[in-house]
C-alpha cells in the first residue's frame, strides 16, 4: 500500500471534533503497512478499551509482531473508540475501522480480542455492534470475521462466550499459524463456517462454544458440560510456550502518536512466579515460570530501544527479584541506558537490601516513591493468603529506604479478603504507623524535608478462577463499604495519622467484576441488556451505570447473589472446569484448605508442591533443585 495514497476512514472535520484525534490515523513509526492484495488472511487485533490503554499492553504487540511476520497475513490494530467519536460513528453511519489501512473491520477474516479484565465486556459489544458485525456468534454468517477471544479471561469464557466463534485458551505463540493455515484452507474449498469452527475444535487450545452443551441442577449450578461433537475435546490444555529465548518478540514495537499509559520499551524477562499468593489468578495461569536468556534481553533491549527512540526502558515480570540474572540484566542496562540517557523502571521488585541498592542507581530518589504490597494488615491473613511476607521484612525494607533517601511509600492492600477479622482491618492502620514511625526512628530532624509520605490505599477482593480461592464468598457492596470506612476511622486513630492518606476503590464495579469473573453462560443475557441499556466503558469510573446493570440483572431472572456471596461446595462442578490451567483443580482445593487453617506453603524454588504444571517439562520445575530435579 502506498501510504500517500491511504484515505483516512475520518474527515478531518470530524477529526477536529473529537478528543485526542491521534488515537484513531494510524501509521505510527513502526506500524506494519501491507499490501491487502498480496496477503490471503487479514486480521484484526482489537484491544477493547481506549487507544492509550490498548497502546501500553504487551500481549498485542507480541501477537501483532508474530502474525506480521507471516508472508500470507496482514495484521492490524483495533481500539475502542472513545464516547465523542463512539457518537459520531453511530450518527454518522461510519462503521468502525482498522488503524493500518483504515478498512472497515467488517472486511476482515478475523477479529481477534484480548480478554485482560472482565469490566471490559460491554465494550466489546461495542466494537461488534460499530464494526456492523452480529452481536450473537448464532447470528453471523459466511462474510462475517470470525471472532476469536484470548488473554486470562478467556479461562472463564461462559459469561460471554455467545459472542465469540472461538477461543483461544493459553499463550498465542504457538497455534496461530495453524488456525490460519486451516482457514485458508477451509477458505479455497469454499468457506463453511460450522465446518471451520468444526475443524479448528481439534486444534489444541481452541475452544468453540457453539459445540458444547451445559445443563443445570435445580439450585442453578451445573450439572454437566458436554461435547456436542466428536472434534471438541471434553478437556481442553492451555497452550504454552516452553522456550521463551527462541521465539517471537517485537523488534520494532508501534511507537504511538502520544502519550500512553506505559510509554517505553517494555522487556517481558520471564513468564510465571513461584510465590504462590492465593488470591492471585495470574501466578496459576502462567505457571510454570520460564525465564529469557540474558542474551536474548540484552539483544532485545537494544534493539527495541533503538527502533523506537524510547527515552525509557521496563523490566516487566510478576516477579522481577526472582529473576535468576538480575544483577547481570541490571548492569548490562545501567551501563547501556546511562550511556544513552534512557530510563530504567523496575516494577515488582521486593524491597530488600539488593532492590533498593538498584533502585538508587536508576532513579532520582528525590522524586519517586516506593510500592510495598502486604495485602493484608496482620501476619494471620498474610498467612492465609500466603503472601510469605513478614511485619519484620517490610519495616526493615522500609528502614532501609529512609536510609536511602525514600520520603514516600505507596501500600497496597486488600479488604474482604476470606477469613478476614476486623483485627485484621485494624492492622492496615498499625502497619502503615509503624512503617511511618520507622521513618522518624531512622532519619534525624536536621535530615528531613518534611513529613514522611505514606499512602495507603486497598481494593476489594475478588475471588477468580483457578485460584485456592475460586471457593470463597465474595463481600456484597455494603459491607465492602463498611471495612472502607473502618480502615479509614483506624488509619484517624494513629499516632502518625497526618502523615498517612488512604484511597479505597469502587464498591459496586468490584462486585459486578466478581459475578463476571465467577459467572456462567446465563450471563450473556443480561451483559447484552446492560449494553442495550448504554453500559460500556465499565472500567472507567464516570462511565459506570450499575443502577442499569441492576435493572439488566432484574429484567433477565439472574440473582447477583448466587455468583458472589455462597461459599462453594467442594465438589461444585464449576463454569471454567472444562479448562485446564496446568495447575490441578486438587492442588487448589488442597491451597483452600490451607488458607483455612492458616497454613502457609514454600515458594517453588524451596519446594515443589506439585501442582501440576511440571507437565509441561519445562522451566523451573525442571530446575536442579539441591542435586536433582524438581
Amino acid at each position: 500500500m502506498d501510504i500517500r495514497m491511504r484515505k483516512l476512514a475520518l474527515s478531518d472535520e470530524i477529526l477536529m471534533q473529537v478528543e485526542k484525534p491521534a488515537r484513531y490515523i494510524g501509521n505510527e513509526i513502526n506500524a506494519v503497512m501491507k499490501d491487502k492484495d498480496l496477503v490471503k488472511v487479514r486480521f484484526a487485533m482489537c484491544f477493547p478499551d481506549v487507544y492509550e490503554i490498548g497502546m501500553s499492553h504487551l500481549g498485542i504487540q507480541i501477537i501483532y509482531d508474530m502474525l506480521n511476520r507471516f508472508e500470507d497475513v496482514w495484521c492490524e490494530r483495533l481500539y475502542c473508540p472513545w464516547v465523542d467519536l463512539d457518537a459520531v460513528l453511530r450518527r454518522e453511519r461510519i462503521p468502525l475501522f482498522a488503524l493500518e489501512s483504515q478498512d472497515p473491520v467488517r472486511d476482515f477474516d478475523f477479529l481477534g480480542i484480548t480478554l485482560q479484565y472482565e469490566m471490559c465486556y460491554t465494550n466489546i459489544l461495542q466494537i461488534l455492534d460499530l464494526s456492523g458485525i452480529p452481536l450473537l456468534a448464532g447470528d453471523r454468517g459466511v462474510e462475517d470475521p470470525i471472532v476469536i477471544g484470548g488473554g486470562p479471561c478467556a479461562y472463564n469464557p461462559e459469561p460471554i462466550c455467545e459472542f465469540f466463534d472461538l477461543f483461544y485458551i493459553g499463550e498465542g505463540e504457538t497455534r496461530y499459524r495453524e488456525l490460519i493455515s486451516l482457514y485458508e484452507d477451509c477458505r479455497e474449498t469454499g468457506f463453511d463456517r460450522k465446518a471451520f469452527l468444526r475443524k479448528a475444535a481439534g486444534i489444541p487450545g481452541i475452544y468453540v462454544p457453539s459445540l458444547y452443551e451445559v445443563s443445570y441442577k435445580e439450585d442453578g449450578t451445573i450439572e454437566a458440560m458436554r461435547p456436542l461433537y466428536p472434534e471438541a475435546p471434553a478437556t481442553i490444555l492451555k497452550e504454552l510456550e516452553c522456550d521463551l529465548s527462541h521465539t517471537y518478540y517485537p523488534e520494532k514495537p508501534v511507537v504511538p502518536f502520544i502519550k500512553v499509559t506505559q510509554d517505553r520499551v517494555v522487556l517481558e524477562i520471564q513468564r510465571g512466579c513461584i510465590r504462590g499468593c492465593r488470591f492471585c489468578q495470574a501466578g496459576q495461569l502462567y505457571r510454570p515460570v520460564r525465564e529469557r536468556d540474558l542474551a536474548f534481553l540484552r539483544e532485545y533491549a537494544l534493539k527495541m530501544l533503538a527502533s523506537t527512540g524510547h527515552d525509557e526502558i521496563s523490566l516487566s515480570s510478576l516477579s522481577s527479584s526472582d529473576y535468576s540474572k538480575l544483577p547481570e540484566l541490571i548492569d548490562f542496562l545501567i551501563e547501556e541506558c546511562r550511556r544513552q540517557k534512557i530510563n530504567i523502571s523496575l516494577p515488582s521488585l521486593r524491597i530488600d537490601a539488593f532492590s533498593l541498592d538498584v533502585m538508587s542507581k536508576v532513579q532520582d530518589v528525590k522524586k519517586s516513591s516506593l510500592t510495598f504490597a502486604p495485602e493484608a494488615g496482620s501476619q494471620r491473613l498474610r498467612d492465609i493468603i500466603n503472601k510469605g511476607l513478614s511485619e519484620e521484612v517490610i519495616l526493615e525494607g522500609a528502614r532501609l529506604a529512609f536510609e536511602g533517601g525514600w520520603t514516600r511509600v505507596k501500600l497496597y492492600f486488600m479488604l474482604g479478603l476470606p477469613f478476614e477479622t476486623e483485627s485484621d482491618i485494624r492492622g492496615i492502620g498499625e502497619l502503615s504507623n509503624k512503617i511511618a514511625a520507622v521513618f522518624y526512628e531512622t532519619v534525624p530532624k536536621e535530615k528531613r524535608n518534611g513529613r514522611v509520605q505514606i499512602v495507603a490505599s486497598t481494593s476489594f477482593f475478588i475471588p477468580k478462577p483457578f485460584t485456592p480461592f475460586q471457593w470463597a464468598p465474595q463481600c456484597r457492596k455494603e459491607e465492602f463499604l463498611e471495612k472502607a470506612y473502618f480502615t479509614r476511622k483506624t488509619i484517624s486513630e494513629q499516632l502518625n495519622q497526618k502523615s498517612i492518606k488512604y484511597n479505597w476503590h469502587e464498591a459496586d464495579a468490584s462486585v459486578l467484576e466478581g459475578i463476571m469473573a465467577r459467572g456462567d453462560r446465563k450471563l450473556n443475557q443480561v451483559i447484552l441488556s446492560a449494553y442495550k441499556k448504554g453500559c460500556f466503558y465499565d472500567a472507567w469510573s464516570e462511565h459506570y451505570k450499575n443502577d442499569l446493570w441492576m435493572q439488566a440483572f432484574e429484567e433477565c431472572g439472574i440473582d447477583p447473589d448466587f455468583y458472589t456471596v455462597r461459599e462453594r461446595g467442594a465438589d461444585e462442578i464449576f463454569p471454567w472446569d472444562f479448562l485446564d490451567c496446568g495447575v490441578s483443580k486438587e492442588f487448589l482445593l488442597k491451597e483452600w484448605q490451607r488458607a483455612r487453617a492458616g497454613d502457609v506453603t514454600p515458594n517453588c524454588r524451596e519446594q515443589c508442591q506439585g501442582c501440576g504444571a511440571s507437565r509441561f517439562g519445562t522451566g523451573i520445575c525442571y530446575e536442579k533443585r539441591g542435586g536433582r530435579e524438581a
